[in-house]
């Protein structure tokens, strides 16, 4: 089978089956695609401009990774398409997972006008604008703060192959042919099925996160440029019509955790209490807002304790304590 590689003279920032492939590639090969992150160098080019600081050796890394803006829609950069030969609707595309690597540096970042989970709420609160810079070069770990250590666990947070509807469509939202999931457990070693549903298939993929907590709860996980290896397949016939994987994680590994809960018939609403209760206590621990917040969203995993107990539903917020060491 034939290895190929895709570098970021591929981008595009929608979801069109009337996009050009970037490259042809038959059932059994391996792509390798370069990936650049979900702000498209924006926060690159905050350091170059002096927007944002960073320290030595970190802010030289940045630095050269700076890149003029995209052109075209605001959205996902994302690598591709790729044109799978023998892919017909109906059919499935089967991915392997085979490598996920990151450049040397993340940001995660959050926003009182942004997406997170409860950004209105703390807006209120006073929460700023926050942009914090990761060293990732460890690449099992980095470094939130002294006596703070993230684990790094990377994946692509969109994958997905074009809709059968004529585009352009936003990549922000998922849909039943993947894209922007930002499901963590697409670590490397595992295995999505995609449906298909235009000839070629047209898969992409990019929004590299180094790691984040089930939730992306600030709106942003560990953001960073990189590298995804993928082996496609084309199987026919599949009945696929939803993205499915197998996966050899289901998520954060940590000795003990501490959970807060939420319940509310809303079950936004019950996310919301249950994360708000869990800031204060990283507040509790000398974390400004800010700081609480994008930690939560790079480590720390929602889940949903029950949905049957009307009129509630209850969500769970668990914080892992490992990664609080010794300073």
């Amino acid at each position: 089978m034939t290895r190929h590689h895709l570098t970021l003279d591929a981008l595009h920032t929608v979801w069109d089956n009337g996009l050009p492939p970037a490259l042809t590639v038959a059932s059994g090969d391996t792509v390798t695609l370069d990936t650049l992150d979900a702000s498209g160098g924006g926060v690159a080019r905050r350091v170059a401009s002096g927007e944002l600081s960073a320290q030595g050796d970190l802010r030289d890394l940045i630095l050269a990774d700076a890149r003029d803006p995209l052109s075209g829609p605001r959205g996902h950069p994302l690598t591709g398409p790729l044109f799978v030969d023998g892919a017909q609707p109906g059919d499935a595309l089967r991915i392997e997972i085979l490598d996920v690597q990151t450049a040397a540096w993340g940001w995660t970042g959050c926003r009182p006008d942004g997406i997170g989970l409860i950004d209105a709420a703390l807006a209120a609160e006073g929460l700023r604008s926050h942009t914090h810079l990761w060293d990732l070069r460890a690449r099992t770990h980095a470094d939130f703060r002294p006596g703070i250590r993230v684990p790094l666990a990377p994946f692509p947070g969109v994958i997905g192959v074009a809709p059968a509807a004529p585009g352009p469509h936003p990549t922000a939202p998922p849909r039943h042919v993947g894209g922007n999931m930002d499901v963590r457990q697409l670590v490397a070693g595992s295995t999505l099925w995609l449906p298909v549903e235009v000839p070629g298939a047209l898969l992409s993929a990019g929004d590299l996160h180094a790691a984040q907590g089930d939730g992306e709860v600030s709106g942003t996980g560990i953001e960073t440029n990189g590298q995804l290896t993928l082996r496609v397949h084309v199987e026919k016939d599949a009945g696929i019509i939803t993205p499915e994987f197998i996966t050899p994680t289901s998520g954060g590994q940590s000795r003990q955790w501490h959970a807060t809960t939420g319940h509310h018939p809303d079950l936004m609403e019950a996310a919301r209490i249950a994360l708000r209760a869990l800031l204060r206590r990283l507040e509790a621990r000398g974390l400004s807002l800010e700081d609480a917040y994008v930690l939560a969203s790079a480590c720390v995993d929602l889940k949903i304790s029950q949905i049957v107990d009307a009129p509630h539903y209850t969500v769970s917020a668990f914080l892992p304590l490992d990664i609080f060491r010794e300073a």
